[in-house]
């Protein structure tokens, strides 16, 4: 069997000491990480905040093209419209019409020719 000696006060004291001390040193270290773990996310929390207002100023700006786009689409011509023009385009059969030059081209010729049955009138 062990001999099992008594304690003294002063011993249990500097036990409790040391025991208290490498306690306090352990809530000071745990303390100190707790603050820079704290600060670490207070950091991404300030950055993903960040980061969200710039997606909702992102998505606002995107909204608004898509509400002018789709104003814009409003004024558009639909369908039957284009069929009617195309309708009228057909009917005109705009390669047909003359230009400017051949008018006036076809205009000095019938001067020309007016001018000749004149003098052949008169002659």
């Amino acid at each position: 069997m062990q001999n099992f000696e008594p304690i003294s006060a002063e011993e249990r004291v500097r036990i409790l000491e040391s025991r208290y001390s490498v306690m306090r040193d352990r809530i000071f270290l745990i303390n100190q990480n707790m603050i820079q773990e704290y600060r670490k996310l207070n950091k991404e929390i300030k950055l993903i905040d960040s980061e969200i207002k710039s997606v909702k100023q992102d998505l606002n700006e995107i909204k608004n093209i898509m509400r002018n786009v789709v104003n814009e689409m409003q004024n558009f011509a639909r369908k039957e419209n284009v069929k009617v023009l195309e309708k009228y385009i057909n009917f005109w059969n705009p390669l047909n019409f003359v230009t400017e030059k051949e008018v006036i081209e076809i205009m000095n010729r019938g001067e020309k020719n007016s001018s000749k049955e004149t003098a052949n009138r008169e002659g």
